[in-house]
């Protein structure tokens, strides 16, 4: 219950920035941003348990279930130890995902992030052209959650590949503001 009301202070304290279109570098991978968002992901795998029972995800698999939007506000939640994405509405999980992050050389941010922007399918600027189906991005450098190859090992330049089934069914429940919380 310690760690729910935690998560929850957090997340009020969040939701209640105002969070700006355009964050300042850095605003969101603050030590208390990093530190909440790993205790999300690390509550986020005891839900799992209860939500979906003992099943183990291969690359490229998720999980759903329907909860109805009255349950409260999205938020997603991404264990990077793991290589998991998780969809809550309000304190009840809906969806657990495999996820690909990013390399070491090019390691995904930590900390708690609004989605910034949404489009059905962008290129990458960075990467020769790289598409990124349903991409929502987290930060002013580029990093997202979009459809890609999802070996089950950290293998992109710093975004959440997720896998495209779950990547549209995530991208048409979420907003721009929508709080992204990546954890260790």
């Amino acid at each position: 219950m310690k760690k729910r009301l935690a998560l929850a202070l957090a997340l009020s304290s969040v939701c209640a920035l105002s969070i700006p279109v355009a964050p300042a570098a850095g605003a969101y991978e603050t030590p208390d941003a990093k530190a909440a968002a790993s205790e999300a992901a690390a509550m986020a795998l005891s839900d799992m348990s209860d939500a979906f029972g003992d099943k183990q995800l291969k690359p490229g698999q998720y999980l759903w279930r329907d909860v109805s939007a009255d349950a409260g506000a999205e938020r997603v939640v991404i264990s990077l130890s793991d290589q998991l994405a998780f969809l809550y509405r309000g304190d009840t999980l809906v969806a657990v995902s495999t996820i690909s992050s990013g390399r070491d050389d090019k390691p995904t941010p930590t900390g708690i992030f609004p989605i910034l922007e949404k489009q059905p399918m962008y290129r990458s600027v960075k990467y020769d052209n790289a598409p990124m189906p349903f991409m929502q991005r987290l930060d002013q450098y580029g990093v997202a959650l979009h459809a890609g190859f999802n070996p089950g090992t950290p293998a992109s330049h710093g975004c959440v590949r997720l896998p495209a089934k779950f990547a549209a069914k995530l991208y048409s429940v979420t907003e721009v503001g929508t709080p992204v919380f990546i954890g260790t």
